[in-house]
């Protein structure tokens, strides 16, 4: 690599932001373990810390261009972040588990293959342990501008170092009705540095901490604007000088959501959207209640009292469900067919 390196100014950069706080460490390197291109990182390094916890301290090398300028924004290399991951080492071990490596090159697999970038604030689900074959409650990550290394300019552009912080499912669900970097915020007084340990409990269980979210939440509202479920559909039946019939078929996982989030999002004036493979539907606030088709999506327009009204009458039992205010409207919610989450979730902004 080291030759590779002499012609490499992105990776330059990354080792001399690095430099500033392992100035006399040699790190462990993690390459591609095959050259098919199947891994899309050139490289992850990993930094043994005993403060402020003992923990490792791993960084990637590929999501911005290390080598030469390919992308079109003269201010931003390639995706414009590299991932830092923090895990806890509590036994001092002397070299890093296997499973870090592999983690965060499925990461950028999915990041080369959809486009899309991580951005602070985003937040993933696993669809399980984030270590294989573990049983960790920690099955999510949250992204956050890493507490240690501030985004550097190279020959390339921009880049930030964003962590991935391993969450549970419990404190996901936290960021959804919150912010997540709020969420996050209140977390760095109890996970020094945001590093991660798989042993751990949710912090939800701490009374104190979910006191903290809750209120942040009823101040502030929810920054999730939206849910996406593979079960959604909607139709309206016009009738003669009346107002159109319009049926709401839903997925019974997702009402759970829908009814947390909603309060918490349109008496702040933000609207919510539910989101299908081919439908989508957005609740709006207003003064008057509507169902209309904008957009090729349903338009709900709620006032206070339908808001009460739908979440007090709508359950994640299946049926057939009327909302009070809402008379041309009826709700359908239908049992889930799918997994929970889908195979490739996208990243989520909170």
């Amino acid at each position: 690599m080291d030759a590779l390196q002499d012609s490499a100014p992105g990776w330059d950069a990354i080792d001399r932001a690095l430099t500033r706080l392992y100035l006399r460490q040699e790190p462990k390197h993690y390459g591609p373990s095959v050259d098919d291109g199947s891994e899309p990182l050139a490289g992850i390094r990993a930094y043994k810390r005993i403060t402020p916890v003992p923990h490792w301290h791993f960084i990637t090398y590929g999501f911005s261009e290390l080598y030469r300028k390919t992308s079109d924004d003269p201010q931003v290399s390639g995706f414009g972040f590299e991932l830092t991951f923090r895990l806890a080492n509590p036994g001092d071990a002397e070299t890093p588990p296997a499973w870090v490596p592999d983690f965060l090159q499925n990461l950028a697999r999915y990041v080369f293959e959809s486009g899309n970038a991580f951005h602070a604030g985003h937040y993933l689900n696993a669809n399980g342990p984030i270590a294989a074959d573990t049983t960790t409650r920690i099955q999510a990550v949250a992204f956050a501008p890493d507490p240690e290394m501030p985004a550097i300019d190279t020959e390339h552009g921009r880049v930030e170092f964003l962590q991935a912080v391993g969450i549970t499912n419990e404190e996901e669900f936290a960021l959804k009705r919150w912010s997540t970097l709020r969420v996050l915020e209140v977390f760095l007084d109890y996970l020094p540095l945001w590093v991660t340990e798989l042993d751990r409990e949710s912090l939800l269980d701490d009374v104190q901490i979910a006191e903290r979210l809750h209120e942040g939440s009823l101040h502030e509202g929810s920054s999730s604007a939206m849910v996406y479920t593979e079960q959604l559909e909607w139709r309206q039946q016009k009738r003669l000088l009346r107002r159109p019939i319009t049926e709401i078929s839903l997925d019974s996982r997702q009402v759970g959501e829908l009814l947390a989030l909603l309060p918490l999002r349109l008496p702040f004036g933000k609207p919510f959207s539910l989101i299908g493979p081919t439908a989508r539907i957005v609740f709006e606030p207003a003064p008057r209640n509507s169902a209309q088709v904008a957009d090729e999506a349903l338009h709900l327009r709620l006032n206070e009292a339908t808001l009460r009204n739908l979440v007090a009458c709508l359950r994640t039992q299946e049926g057939r469900y009327q909302v009070e205010g809402l008379d041309s409207v009826e709700v359908v919610v239908r049992k889930s067919e799918g997994p929970g989450h889908h195979d490739r979730p996208e990243p989520k902004l909170g």
